[in-house]
């Protein structure tokens, strides 16, 4: 389960969250939009790229660059919006509409950009940037989207739009813009909208400190090791591995593990040493939890209220429903049910699973009762002794250089046709970032592809797509897309080898950016991977299906030394286990998108909440509350809800699943993997963006609405 950032239009992408604000009153913003501002002397951003395809001359931009560019973009962007505002002539589309989707350009690269760098490559300079510029963001938004002049215009199109012959993606960007208004609190009152203001600012404000805290509190909670016999268990590439971080973080002598961004942590696999099992347990579960200046849960407690106070406000019971209403789920009782409906089966697999672990240690000279920080390498135990198989049998088949050419480009290939070539001349924000140009079936360029790969301490945790550049017909724009991920990089001159789950991430992540890469809309708002977030998940969900793909895990999966693709017996191995541990994996999901709802559904006015009572308090609830199995994120570490934009919305990943594994089944019921099955993916939902309505957008590509029975069976929960 992985994190996002979402590029939207000019305009929407203020609506879906960026990083904050700065304190300055709506009359400050109204002269500087009178202003117009003029060109900035020598800042990269002030006109278009002239690099292919618009992408940023990461050369030339310096962090100096970045504020003046953000406050120049918002005063340009101003100055465009007051003047579709004071329009004298009666509001169409064409003098409404398109010159708000074509307003704010140099905004968005500065904002692109600066999403871009602040995730994967920050630094203290940047993130003072992201305090000061984040507040302005919202006052930016709020300026826009409350200004009754401008609103009065997109009503007007609104109420009128079935008689002013509009074709369907014309209708429905009008559609979009007036409930994007009225979701920012264009209907309220002046007095309410002050109070929203406020609410505003200091919401993005606090977003863009707990991402900043949760950076420097997962660095600091690395788990330090002063004995290399501690380490008993970690291969030679792992022992290296963990030396030179150390040595990096300036620990000469020690071994450093990283923290990984969810709860448990990859290493506890391989420590034979209980002990040093526990100490990394404990590492990532209290990393924001110390009292110190890293400490979130303050944010958090503020953030609950503030979000409830805003659904209140805008005419919702609580922050769940304001989100959920245009998205595919409509309400909070619908995820919910999905969740709670799944946690009986997944609680009793889980139970089941532990059952098997705890007879192994049983076995055992030491005998102990199952602990969470033991779950990760008594399940590879228990998997070892009934499959006959373990990581380090599989691992030497997961080149990522191959994996990345022979299986995720190469599954991309014989499904949709299209081809990469690495370009060394576009320049990029580190040097460990490749980017290739994407061809289509046609061979003509298609796409940008940026891929960012290694954890870094300047990079957040997790895994996420964003654009650099949006696909626009009415801009003229081709996408310019990224992934980034956080695999352990080798010690130098070891194999760059990663893990199966590491193999899944790719092929999710490259999910995202073909949905960026075959956008093919006219209008940027309903452009690519601009859809509701319980939708959003499916491609990328979907594409992970191809890394397991027979004729496509055979092209990949061989031995980094020899060549030799995996032998027949140890893929048969890897099959046999493809539900194995899905109690454990349902339960911490279903945990985590539990308490999300359990945050975001409490109404305004509840007081300030103790983050542990709380979470306690409603795993209890939810019936998911196992102490073997603790939440994927805890909640003073839960990144996606607090700093990530999936605020009440990390159901998502289990809504769009049902979607994904009823899209596969009917790829297994119409020959599989064929040019012709992937031709009519790409032209039915991934090329259509946010052009029609979800549901029947789905419902046409598969002939009925979604069972939820292909997503049991592959979780083995049937």
């Amino acid at each position: 389960m992985l994190r996002k950032r979402l590029l939207v239009s000019t305009m929407n992408l203020l609506l879906v969250g960026g990083f904050g604000i700065l304190a300055q009153a709506p009359e400050a913003l109204a002269k500087d939009a009178a202003k117009a501002a003029a060109p900035l002397a020598n800042n990269p951003f002030a006109t278009a790229s002239t690099l292919p395809f618009q992408a940023p001359p990461f050369d030339k931009i310096k962090d100096a660059d970045y504020q003046p560019a953000f406050e120049a973009g918002m005063r340009e962007h101003l100055a465009e919006i007051a003047k579709i505002a004071a329009q004298k002539d009666a509001p169409t589309f064409a003098n409404t509409i398109v010159p708000l989707e074509r307003s704010g350009q140099m905004l968005t690269r500065v904002y692109v950009a600066f999403n871009a760098v602040t995730g994967a490559d920050t630094n203290d300079t940047l993130q003072k940037v992201q305090e000061v510029v984040a507040p302005k963001l919202a006052e930016h938004q709020d300026a826009i989207y409350l200004d009754d002049k401008l609103f009065a215009r997109v009503g007007k199109l609104y109420e009128g739009r079935e008689k002013l012959g509009l074709d369907a993606e014309q209708k429905r960007l009008v559609e979009r813009y007036y409930d994007n208004f009225v979701r920012a609190g264009a209907k309220l009152g002046e007095a309410d909208k002050a109070k929203l203001r406020e609410l505003n600012k200091e919401e993005s404000t606090l977003t863009t400190d707990f991402a900043n805290k949760l950076l420097a509190a997962n660095n600091a909670g690395a788990l330090v090791v002063d004995d290399k016999k501690d380490l008993a268990g970690f291969s030679d590439a792992d022992i290296a591995a963990a030396a030179a971080d150390a040595k990096a973080a300036k620990k000469d002598g020690k071994y450093l593990i990283a923290l990984q961004n969810t709860t448990q942590q990859p290493a506890q696999v391989s420590l034979e040493n209980r002990s040093v099992r526990e100490r990394l347990f404990k590492a990532s579960t209290s990393r924001a939890e110390h009292g110190d200046a890293n400490d979130t849960r303050a944010i958090v407690q503020r953030l609950a209220v503030l979000r409830a106070d805003r659904a209140k406000l805008l005419g919702y019971p609580d922050f769940a429903a304001y989100t959920l209403d245009d998205q595919m789920a409509k309400t909070p009782a619908n995820a919910i049910k999905l969740m709670t409906d799944m946690v009986p089966a997944a609680t009793a697999k889980a139970r089941g699973e532990a059952t098997k672990m705890q007879a192994l240690i049983d076995k055992g000279t030491d005998k102990f009762k199952l602990s969470p920080w033991d779950w990760q390498r008594y399940a590879e135990q228990v998997r070892k002794a009934e499959y006959d198989l373990d990581e380090a049998q599989i691992k030497p088949y997961f080149e990522i250089d191959r994996v990345l050419h022979d299986g995720v480009f190469y599954a991309a290939n014989q499904l949709y046709g299209l081809t990469f070539k690495e370009r060394k001349d576009i320049p990029v924000y580190n040097p460990e970032v490749r980017v290739f140009e994407v061809f289509d079936a046609d061979g003509k360029s298609l796409a940008l592809f940026y891929a960012d790969y290694w954890k870094r301490e300047s990079k957040r945790g997790g895994a996420w797509m964003d654009n650099l550049v949006g696909q626009s017909r009415l801009l003229g724009t081709k996408p310019v897309v990224y992934n980034v991920c956080n695999f352990t990089k080798p010690a130098a001159g070891q194999p760059a080898l990663i893990t199966h789950d590491d193999v899944n991430t790719m092929f999710h992540e490259f999910g995202h950016a073909l949905h960026g890469m075959f956008a093919d809309s006219e209008y940027p708002t309903l452009s690519g991977t601009n859809v509701p977030r319980d939708f959003v998940e499916f491609p990328s969900q979907f594409n992970e299906h191809w890394g397991r793909d027979p004729k496509v895990f055979a092209n990949y999966a061989k031995h980094y030394q020899t060549g030799a693709p995996m032998p027949a017996e140890l893929v048969a191995k890897l099959d046999k286990t493809r539900t194995y541990g899905q109690g454990f994996a349902t339960t911490e999901y279903l945990a985590a998108a539990l308490l999300d709802m359990a945050w975001h559904t409490q109404p305004a006015g509840t007081p300030k909440q103790d983050v542990d009572a709380f979470e306690t308090k409603a795993l209890k609830q939810y019936k998911v509350d196992m102490p073997e199995v603790p939440p994927r994120y805890r909640t003073s570490y839960f990144a996606h809800i607090w700093g990530g934009g999936y605020a009440a919305g990390y159901y998502a990943y289990l809504w769009s699943e049902v979607l994904d594994h009823d899209a596969f089944y009917w790829f297994r019921e119409h020959g599989g993997m064929t040019r012709e099955n992937g031709q009519r993916f790409r032209d039915m939902i991934l090329s259509r963006g946010s052009t029609q309505d979800m549901a029947a957008l789905y419902r046409a590509f598969r002939g009925r609405d979604p069972s939820v029975e292909p997503l049991l069976e592959e979780r083995g929960l049937k």
